[in-house]
């Protein structure tokens, strides 16, 4: 345990009840003759006492079960104090709270297993103290304490199985990765393949163009060169007419004469 008392064996306590004699004013009446027979012992008070302390025990037992070792060849077994507590022990508690965490080196915020463990025996310490001085109240704190350990318990569960999830998650990202790294890779030659391919292709087809313009060209000079050779003999072949025509008309003439 953190901060608490703790007790070896358990000794039990003898209380004694002092009575004081209050004196008041009686009146004097006759008194009876003496009788000579015994006189009868007054009740006994039955221990209530001793038996809310056993009670307080065995509820603080049942709280904070007690521990057993061995050593020496000897079973020892440590109980939790059943003394109660003053004002001075709480802030002694407080103290050795604060110096625990501090030595510890416990975090202020997020989660910390020492803090949580030191806190945890702090309320232990502090459902002691309460149980001391009413069982009922003690028991309630209990059940308070084990509500918010199953509720931590809870979150506990969750937070390691959604770890887990995210770690599957993680692996199975970095496999897929793997499998897209190489997917990319081969993408990457086809794409260099494909570039190569068009490259290719556009190289021919300029060379293609540049075939197709010369020929073009070669056809239109040979076809401008047709077009004025036909032209100069279409001329040449009218000139030709217009003699044979002026030719004929004089023979013509001449014959008539």
């Amino acid at each position: 345990m953190l901060i608490g008392k703790v007790e070896e064996g358990r000794e039990e306590s003898h209380l004694k009840h002092k009575h004081q004699d209050r004196s008041r004013a009686l009146k004097v009446t006759p008194q009876p003759p003496l009788s000579t027979s015994p006189i009868p012992s007054p009740p006994k008070a039955k221990p209530l006492l001793e038996d809310v302390s056993r009670q307080t025990e065995e509820i603080l037992n049942a709280i904070l079960p007690p521990r057993e070792w061995a050593e020496n060849g000897q079973l020892w077994v440590q109980q939790v104090s059943s003394n109660p507590c003053t004002r001075i022990d709480v802030v002694h508690l407080q103290e050795q709270l604060d110096l625990k965490l501090q030595q510890r080196q416990a975090r202020e915020t997020g989660i910390c297993p020492v803090r949580r463990e030191l806190y945890s025996q702090c309320f232990d310490e502090l459902i002691r103290q309460v149980t001391i001085n009413c069982a009922e109240r003690g028991l309630l704190l209990l059940r308070v304490r084990d509500e918010i350990r199953m509720t931590i318990s809870a979150y506990q569960t969750l937070y390691e199985s959604s770890v887990a999830f995210g770690m599957r998650k993680a692996l199975q990202a970095e496999e897929g990765k793997a499998d897209m790294e190489k997917k990319i890779a081969d993408l990457e030659v086809e794409k260099k393949e494909l570039e190569r391919q068009v490259n290719e292709q556009k190289a021919k087809c300029e060379g293609i163009e540049k075939r197709e313009n010369e020929r073009r060209q070669v056809d239109d000079k040979k076809h401008a060169e047709e077009i004025q050779f036909l032209k100069r003999t279409n001329q040449q072949l009218k000139v030709r007419l217009l003699l044979l025509s002026s030719q004929m008309n004089h023979l013509l003439a001449l014959l008539v004469l």
